[in-house]
């Protein structure tokens, strides 16, 4: 019997990258409101949103969305009725 893929630890590990990008860009975006002429922080915003975007369709594609209202789409059944939700692990 195959586990759930909310169970694996690629589905964790892949999910905790997410959670690390997610911190770059939140520490990056905090230091560019007080620094918005900073083209080097900027620069690296931009290449961690790209990587994001990336990491967060190849995730969906396998596992499902990381967002409900209109941010990923769903497969037949309607993916927000498995549990856990990504926030929940």
């Amino acid at each position: 019997m195959n586990a759930h893929p909310f169970h694996t630890e690629e589905y964790r590990q892949a999910l905790e990258q997410l959670q690390v990008v997610d911190f770059v860009l939140l520490e990056l975006n905090l230091y560019l409101d007080t620094h918005p002429w900073d083209v080097q922080a900027i620069q690296q915003f931009n290449h961690y949103t790209h990587e994001r975007m990336k990491m967060a369709n190849q995730f969906q594609e396998k596992y499902g969305p990381l967002q409900n209202y209109g941010r990923a789409y769903s497969g037949c059944p309607w993916s927000w009725i498995e549990t856990p939700w990504p926030w929940q692990v």
